[in-house]
């Protein structure tokens, strides 16, 4: 739910909203608190009632097993019922997470998704969990691998994606800026081949962003991407006016699946000389904060973002 635009002559503390990977998922709320309790039901009945809506499923497993002690949860719910799919795909995703914090071996991880996609072969979360970890850990054959099974199940899964993006955008990272990088091609493939309606269509401004993100670290971009030409020329302002004005047909439109990386946008929007309408889009975002993987690391964009507009707006 959107929050309301803060009073004349005031910018809202971004501060004070919280970041919840939840994002506007209210239900998943409830079922991850009760799952830090020891309680499996309300996530049981969650995922059963999410079904084949593989993009919801993912982002729905993948908040779970955010909290540290979803392994061992997820582990008594498999004990208990040895054929739960659901219970195998939360099990091997919560594996994951131990592995990217560094307390786990990458083996048990793999072994966790294998066994869950064996449980549910249409079921592309599992590969989703090895996709994460393959982006972190693995070479460029094993992250190819996990997402065209992905890509297999549901050729349209926004989070792969948007992985990949992350992954190619780190390629040739001491190169500098080059407009012809592999993903910006990559993805300007994906949001012309999905459908009209599909989250792909602002993968585009993720790429940027993402390019950005690697540029900077590497010195070849100032740290403040307002200050920078990256957004600037006719591709940047190609793929901001195709998102832009997809998103506020999606958002007029009323539809539920908006589990896309707003921020970018916003900002993108902001450093083409938009500034009113980056303020106005980012408190529609309101609670929708970035979750992880596809968040700038060690920052919080939207703060910066929101200054921004703030600052162009005389606010």
């Amino acid at each position: 739910m959107s929050l309301p635009p803060p009073p004349p002559g005031r910018a809202r503390r971004t501060a004070d909203v919280p970041c919840d990977a939840a994002l506007d998922d209210s239900e998943l709320r409830v079922a991850r608190a009760a799952l830090a309790q020891g309680r499996r039901q309300p996530a049981r009945s969650l995922l059963a009632r999410t079904g084949d809506d593989w993009d919801r499923r993912g982002h729905r497993i993948t908040v779970l097993a955010l909290d540290p002690y979803s392994a061992a949860w997820a582990g008594e719910w498999l004990g208990a019922e040895p054929g739960s799919a659901d219970a195998a795909a939360l099990v091997a995703l919560a594996e994951v997470r131990r592995v990217l914090r560094g307390k786990d071996r990458p083996a048990r991880a793999r072994a966790a998704c294998g066994r869950a996609a064996a449980l549910a072969p249409a079921d592309p979360t599992p590969w989703l969990g090895l996709l994460m970890l393959e982006r972190a850990l693995g070479g460029r054959r094993e992250v190819v691998r996990a997402f065209e099974e992905v890509r297999a199940r549901h050729a349209d899964h926004h989070h792969a994606h948007h992985l990949m993006v992350a992954r190619l955008a780190e390629r040739r990272a001491t190169a500098g800026p080059d407009p012809l990088h592999e993903v910006y091609d990559f993805a300007h493939w994906a949001a012309e081949r999905a459908p009209a309606d599909s989250p792909l269509a602002v993968l585009p401004v993720v790429a940027h962003a993402e390019r950005y993100r690697v540029l900077a670290t590497a010195g070849f971009a100032p740290a403040d991407p307002a200050g920078s030409a990256h957004w600037r020329g006719r591709p940047a302002r190609q793929a901001l006016g195709a998102a832009f004005d997809w998103w506020l047909e999606w958002e007029q439109d009323g539809h539920p699946r908006r589990l896309v990386d707003l921020n970018y946008l916003a900002h993108a929007t902001y450093c083409e000389g938009r500034g009113a309408e980056a303020a106005a889009l980012l408190r529609r975002i309101g609670e929708q904060v970035t979750p992880e993987p596809w968040a700038y690391p060690d920052r919080d964009p939207r703060t910066a973002f929101q200054e921004a507009c703030d600052r162009t707006l005389g606010r």
